[in-house]
């Protein structure tokens, strides 16, 4: 299994976004990919990792595009922070937002398993929604509004805080007590700390050991195992699968000493649809997708 990055140096991105666009998604193991444009050069099958700060392109990628190198800068991957190169993309395309002059990280796309990720430097701003039933990913542009505190359609909605502008949602909870959330949609799997561990540790399963491999090639262990019950928004989950590791970005967004999960696709599958609103710092869920969870 690979791991994708969750916390990267910050980056830049440049021009106004346009109105919503439907992007056709793939699959990257159990993570989503769309179409990226750089240049006129593509598309090229990114995925979408709301996890990580910077967006990367593989290093394959840049080599057949050309791409100027920039600076060497320090990365946080799952395994650890170190140096990587970089290159300059002039300009990326998806949907209809273009951003200019990206100094981005350059992996082995063996270690990224896709040509390149998209991360919240080139989604801030915006909304990004996943329809797992429908197979169909929209980013859109969000504008700063009054919160709704009476959610439609029965969707969870569920306020976040931002660290490095990366989404923590707090509104989640583990017998009663508050657990902290980052949605990863970069995670092929769902990632709790030893924090979170001690706190669960009379009721879980019994672990199954499993590797994980980060995009800068390096490999960890985790146990992986499922939580009997998980509470978000007022929503109650059984039987959730969870890796353990104290992975490097629980560090990077101070969240050692706390209980804390990243979510994966493992788990945001449980949903029939996820919304990331990066403008108004909300994450919404719709109904999930089967009876693994209880309605309080």
């Amino acid at each position: 299994m690979t791991a994708a990055p969750a916390a990267l140096p910050a980056g830049q991105i440049a021009g106004p976004p346009p109105a919503a666009s439907d992007l056709a998604l793939g699959n990257a193991g159990e993570r989503m990919t769309v179409p990226v444009t750089i240049g006129t050069a593509g598309p090229y099958q990114f995925i979408i990792d709301t996890g990580a700060e910077r967006t990367v392109i593989s290093r394959e990628l840049a080599t057949t595009l050309g791409l100027s190198q920039g600076r060497d800068v320090r990365l946080t991957a799952m395994t650890g922070t170190s140096n990587v190169g970089t290159v300059m993309i002039p300009s990326l395309t998806v949907s209809n937002i273009a951003s200019q002059s990206i100094e981005a990280p350059a992996l082995l796309s063996t270690n990224l398993g896709a040509p390149g990720m998209l991360g919240i430097d080139t989604l801030s701003g915006h909304a990004v929604s996943i329809d797992f039933d429908t197979n169909r990913m929209t980013v859109r542009q969000s504008k700063r509004r009054r919160h709704d505190s009476a959610p439609t359609n029965g969707d969870i909605v569920v306020r976040a805080k931002s660290v490095y502008g990366q989404l923590i949602v707090t509104e989640a909870y583990y017998r009663n007590r508050r657990i902290s959330i980052v949605i990863d949609t970069g995670a092929q799997v769902s990632m709790g700390n030893s924090a979170l561990r001690e706190r669960m540790r009379h009721e879980l399963k019994a672990p199954q050991q499993i590797s994980l491999t980060s995009v800068t090639g390096q490999s960890m262990l985790a146990d992986y195992t499922q939580v009997q019950r998980l509470e978000i928004g007022g929503v109650g989950f059984n039987n959730l699968p969870i890796a353990f590791a104290d992975v490097a970005p629980f560090r990077k967004f101070g969240l050692t000493k706390v209980p804390a999960l990243m979510l994966g696709m493992d788990a945001l599958r449980l949903f029939r649809r996820v919304d990331v609103d990066f403008a108004n710092r909300e994450v919404r869920f719709s109904v999930p997708r089967n009876d693994n969870r209880d309605r309080f």
